[in-house]
């Protein structure tokens, strides 16, 4: 079937996210617009690890002088930890964050100093190089979850910091098999983690007319080693969120 022929109508489509809070709904007046049916499930779920998990991975929280967050949920996992294992992180500690937001986040659980708070401007590339030049001397943690991309790990060996990861939660699938009879449209994708939990629910999974959105390089690559087709990929040039390329792609074959 050519892509072309793949072009055909969409009525529903399932993004594979938690349902957004109320009023937090990006895709509402998309979906008001088109008339689609929409519906929204994780494919993933979190599980945190217990303090034995961290000793046996012969990690002391208080060896280090700097922590590094890439989401909330690492700064509550951590914290969670610290907390069982009776551990208070020294108040010299500098903290690492990716953006503002999560650097906001780690206040509820410190008392801010304004010298030992850095973030990033929102890209991971712009957080990364706070590290390029300074802080050479601190002994970084990160603590993460057992899936994440390379090129924070990688950066720091780049740089040869003394740099330690700490898995603090596992990203497994979640169970879906009361989807097994249920069918969309267009299925959205937002990490491999995603993709993965899709075989392990459905292993015989057959793509068919489906159409597949697949969101940032890590997921598209793994859409392809699965040989899946992709038919709607973002960030692309002038479609910065899978919101505009989802509204791109209904426009162009709903004909609206």
């Amino acid at each position: 079937m050519s892509s072309a022929e793949r072009e055909i109508k969409v009525k529903s489509i399932l993004i594979t996210q938690p349902q957004p809070e109320a009023g937090k709904n990006v895709y509402e007046d998309f979906v008001k617009k088109y008339k689609l049916k929409i519906d929204f499930r994780s494919f993933i779920h979190i599980e945190p690890m217990a303090p034995r998990d961290i000793r046996k991975q012969k990690i002391n929280f208080l060896d280090f002088t700097a922590i590094i967050f890439n989401s909330r949920n690492a700064v509550d996992y951590f914290f969670s930890l610290a907390t069982e294992m009776k551990i208070e992180m020294p108040a010299d500690t500098k903290y690492f964050s990716i953006n503002e937001g999560v650097s906001n986040y780690v206040q509820k659980y410190i008392v801010p100093r304004k010298r030992k708070m850095f973030f990033g401007k929102g890209t991971e590339a712009d957080f990364l190089t706070l590290f390029n030049k300074n802080h050479s001397t601190e002994k970084f943690l990160f603590p993460c979850s057992d899936i994440r991309k390379p090129s924070i790990p990688g950066h720091f060996a780049q740089l040869g910091y003394n740099f330690t990861e700490c898995i603090i939660y596992n990203t497994v699938s979640s169970d879906l098999s009361d989807l097994a009879d249920v069918f969309y449209d267009i299925l959205v994708f937002f990490s491999p983690a995603d993709i993965k939990s899709l075989y392990d629910n459905f292993p015989d999974f057959v793509q068919n007319t489906t159409r597949i959105a697949g969101f940032g390089s890590s997921t598209q690559q793994a859409i392809a080693e699965h040989n899946l087709i992709l038919d709607i990929a973002a960030p692309a040039p002038g479609i910065p969120s899978m919101l505009a390329a989802l509204e791109e792609y209904t426009s162009r074959v709903n004909g609206k």
